[in-house]
C-alpha cells in the first residue's frame, strides 16, 4: 500500500533552478529511506541524492554536489530535491524511491517507486 508520487518537473533553462517534491504514502514504519534517481534511455539508473540510513546518511552523486540540495518534511513524508544551476546533462527522467532503510543507496535496493518526473534542461 506503498504510494510515492513525484512532482515538479518540467523545462528549464541552462543555469536555472527547479524544485522536485516526492510524498511517499503509506508508511506505519518510520524507518524508510527515500531518495531521488535519473535515468536517461540507454543508460542505467544512478542515484541522484539518496537518503540511505535512518539516521539520515546521504548519498549524492558527483556530478550533483553542489548544485542540488535535498530537503526532507518528515511530517509530510515529502522530499524535495532543489536542483539548481542546471546543464543540459541533467535532462532525465527523475524517479523517487521509497523502501526500508537498509544502508544502500543503489536502486535495486528501493521497492517502491515513483512514476517518474521528465526534467528537460536547454543549452
Amino acid at each position: 500500500q506503498v504510494q510515492v508520487v513525484e512532482s515538479g518537473g518540467g523545462s528549464a533553462q541552462t543555469g536555472g533552478s527547479l524544485r522536485l517534491s516526492c510524498t511517499a504514502s503509506g508508511y506505519t514504519s518510520r524507518r524508510y529511506c527515500m531518495g531521488w534517481f535519473r535515468q536517461v534511455p540507454g543508460k542505467e539508473r544512478e542515484g541522484v541524492s539518496v537518503i540511505y540510513s535512518v539516521g539520515g546518511a546521504t548519498y549524492d552523486a558527483d556530478s550533483v554536489k553542489g548544485r542540488f540540495f535535498l530537503s526532507q518534511d518528515n511530517v509530510k513524508n515529502t522530499l524535495h530535491l532543489q536542483m539548481n544551476s542546471l546543464k543540459p546533462e541533467d535532462t532525465a527522467m527523475y524517479y523517487c524511491a521509497a523502501d526500508s532503510c537498509s544502508g544502500s543507496y543503489q536502486s535495486r535496493d528501493f521497492g517502491y517507486w515513483g512514476q517518474g518526473t521528465q526534467v528537460t534542461v536547454s543549452s
